[in-house]
């Protein structure tokens, strides 16, 4: 199975509603020949170019590799979401790790979106950035739960930007009569993340960093990346590859799980937009197969939903998508579908970051489980920072819980199939 190629034709980015929005930086001649540089970068996406950013303006020389496009993986294609601490809420952390380390990794959290929102803005401010994420409860007995989330937050974190939505609440925000309640959290953002993607490669031309596009990784023989016209010897090798590892690391790959997701994106709204969503702000269901929406800027509905039973996308995705978001907003079944799209994210067992040293010199930052906007951003500094020796934070993200998936490789796909039939029939009851 090739998760690079199964697919996504070689050399483009993929036809969705952000790729049509969007100006790329350029495109960048693939690596050729022998090249050296104190760092080399593998993945064009939010971690490899944060990664490459920040590396640079240490002084290190940086070669960034990419084997598509800049932004053509999920970087470039996923909800949009910034979210504030990690995939994994407090209570559950704190279980996990420990109440003093659980502190650690939210502010690590809170310090991923202001770093990402900084970086937008000196990007020249294109990115569209939105404040807000709700949280949206599917079922009235989460309530309870989403009531106690609030309090826990208040109390023993003094985070006062979220806040308790009841059944009313949530409905004159979101125009759907499928919730019960949920939060509102002031400290989330959204953005075009495409736009982000390639304001962030402009950002890295402008510090000097070499980019190539179309450079394939096939093998890292100790830190010398190689590719099918280039060797790249480095000091430090630094892999912002997520869901597309494509199993070429064993340890990573027992780690992290590709897994498909698929969004749509409809024609203009009109007056009917602020009936979908109030505010503005992004929404993210409390469904385990998630659904999450918002709006763009001229006013679609930009909606993420959808099993996925295996790696190859569907034939139609616009259908895929179509069903639960008219299971959740029956009112657009009139609403032509413009843009669909699908992707590929990298998840954890317990959805928290796989940070490692895979070989020596070899860093590693992936399976951010769906919370990579801001994550992603931040992993690819704190990477950055292990290259020039500060290994403080690299090691605290290293030392979380990394459960290996069951089965191996071999397996993963039945066992996807299993889980989804699994998890979206628990999300019916």
């Amino acid at each position: 199975m090739d998760i690079l190629r199964i697919n996504d034709p070689a050399g483009e980015l993929p036809r969705s509603w952000y790729a049509a929005t969007a100006a790329p930086p350029g495109r960048f001649d693939p690596a050729e020949g022998e090249i050296r540089a104190d760092v080399c970068v593998v993945g064009g996406g939010f971690t490899g170019l944060s990664a490459a950013l920040h590396a640079a303006r240490a002084g290190l020389s940086v070669v960034l590799i990419e084997a598509n496009r800049i932004g053509s993986g999920a970087s470039g294609r996923n909800g949009g979401q910034v979210g504030t601490g990690q995939r994994v809420e407090q209570p559950e952390l704190e279980k996990l790790v420990g109440r003093e380390d659980a502190r650690k990794l939210w502010e690590i959290g809170l310090e991923s979106v202001a770093l990402t929102k900084a970086l937008a803005e000196e990007a020249g401010g294109d990115a569209g950035w939105g404040q807000g994420i709700l949280h949206a409860d599917h079922r009235a007995r989460y309530a309870a739960h989403s009531r106690a989330h609030v309090a826990h937050m208040a109390v023993h974190y003094g985070y006062d930007k979220l806040s308790y939505l009841d059944r009313d609440a949530i409905r004159h925000e979101v125009g759907s009569p499928g919730y019960h309640a949920g939060t509102l959290d002031m400290g989330g953002a959204h953005l075009h993340p495409l736009r982000y993607a390639f304001g962030l490669a402009r950002l890295c031309l402008a510090a000097g960093v070499a980019l190539h596009e179309g450079s394939r990784m096939t093998a890292i023989e100790g830190t010398t990346v190689v590719t099918e016209r280039a060797r790249v010897r480095a000091e430090t090798v630094l892999l912002g590859l997520n869901g597309y590892h494509n199993n070429l690391l064993p340890g990573l790959a027992r780690r992290v799980m590709p897994i498909n997701n698929f969004i749509a994106a409809t024609e203009p709204l009109g007056a009917r937009a602020t009936e979908i969503i109030r505010s503005g702000h992004a929404v993210g269901d409390s469904r385990f197969v998630i659904n999450y929406f918002r709006l763009s800027e001229d006013g679609r509905l930009l909606f993420g939903g959808g099993e996925s039973y295996g790696y190859r996308f569907p034939a139609d995705i616009a259908a895929k998508v179509r069903k639960p978001m008219l299971e959740v907003f029956p009112q657009l079944a009139d609403a032509k579908i413009t843009h669909a799209w699908g992707g590929t994210l990298g998840i954890t067992m317990q959805r928290l970051p796989h940070f490692a040293e895979v070989s020596p010199g070899v860093f590693s930052a992936s399976g951010f489980s769906g919370h990579g906007v801001a994550m992603g951003t931040l992993a690819g500094k704190m990477m950055a920072e292990a290259a020039g020796g500060a290994r403080g934070r690299f090691d605290l993200m290293a030392g979380l819980p990394a459960a290996k998936f069951p089965g191996g490789v071999l397996l993963r796909e039945p066992l996807l199939a299993a889980a989804m039939t699994w998890y979206a029939l628990r999300d019916r009851l």
